[in-house]
């Protein structure tokens, strides 16, 4: 679907887009890749680690201009929606900033994407936005609403648009491991509670979910990828095993679990081998079988929740991860 293609991808000098742009342009050979984004620096830092591929255009750009995204959206055939405020307490301190990026921007680009017919619209969400507790979570569970019903506007049968939502990915910028390892030769790691848990999933799982969604779907879903989870403290003695623990305390709008899939939408979630699928009401799109497929639905009570989450990554099943990925995790 994606060779010879038009791509663009919003924030995308992040860790995602510094993965998924090198892999897309060796799996599929697409037409061409737009990097739209707001930080000339990370832009030209970028360009030089692709080497100034050809294929590969940047674009300075913000989410919140909906001009702007008409203007560079004109002969794009799919987009990936990278961009947001995604820290925590940057959020919580800066609500008005967080809704005009994450609730906005995704108003303006659902629109943008409409007008110029692109044909379908990947979003990435986050476990934040099941049962949100923190502004930033609220703001993607605005956005996932916002793309699935975007599929129902009637103002046209070209654009679709669905969303792909995990957990902490490993090794990117600003997730535990990185932050872990700088610290790995101090006698203390900080830990915020000895009970939380996170989901961990790497970066190329992560653009997995992504391509399969772009061949999978008909509007309104979200993907939702299965992987393992892990406990903080676990985390922490896999990468420094004799270093002591310092208690902390959550940050504002903390979860000591991370949620993905929860039990309000059991009624219109389907299992597959590889992820699970959850389809919209709207419309009783969740009983459509073109969207459903081979899909088994979930047991009424059904969460998928990273404390009670069935497969788990151990110690030295991170420690091989990290010891492979160290010098990727330095560029991303």
């Amino acid at each position: 679907m994606l060779k010879n293609a038009s791509l663009l991808i919003t924030g995308g000098t992040g860790s995602f887009g510094k993965t998924f742009v090198p892999a897309t342009l060796k799996k599929y050979d697409p037409k061409n890749i737009i990097i739209y984004s707001r930080d000339e620096m990370k832009q030209w830092n970028l360009a030089n680690e692709l080497g100034q591929h050809p294929k590969v255009q940047f674009v300075i750009g913000d989410v919140r201009d909906k001009e702007r995204l008409h203007r560079v959206l004109d002969g794009v055939d799919f987009v990936v929606h990278a961009a947001a405020t995604k820290i925590i307490p940057t959020a919580e301190y800066n609500p008005f900033e967080c809704i005009k990026t994450n609730i906005g921007g995704a108003m303006n680009l659902i629109d943008a994407c409409i007008d110029q017919n692109v044909k379908k619209l990947v979003a990435l969400s986050t476990d934040k936005a099941s049962n949100p507790i923190n502004l930033y979570g609220a703001t993607k569970l605005a956005a996932d609403k916002l793309f699935t019903a975007a599929n129902a506007t009637g103002q046209t049968d070209q654009t679709a648009f669905s969303v792909v939502r995990y957990g902490n990915v490993m090794g990117s910028r600003g997730s535990v491991i990185p932050f872990f390892l700088s610290k790995r030769d101090s006698a203390k790691l900080p830990i915020t509670d000895v009970r939380m848990t996170r989901f961990m999933i790497s970066l190329e799982q992560g653009i997995e979910l992504v391509w399969h969604a772009f061949d999978d779907m008909k509007g309104g879903e979200i993907y939702v990828k299965k992987i393992p989870s892990m406990r903080v403290v676990d985390i922490a003695k896999a990468i420094a095993p004799k270093a002591s623990h310092d208690i902390i305390g959550i940050r504002p709008g903390e979860k000591i679990h991370e949620q993905m899939i929860g039990q309000e939408d059991a009624v219109c979630t389907y299992e597959y081998d590889e992820h699970y699928k959850i389809l919209p009401m709207i419309h009783n799109w969740y009983k459509d079988k073109a969207r459903i497929g081979e899909g088994r639905l979930v047991a009424e009570d059904f969460v998928y929740s990273s404390e009670t989450n069935k497969q788990w990554l151990t110690i030295e099943e991170l420690q091989a991860w990290i010891d492979d990925n160290m010098q990727k995790m330095r560029l991303i």
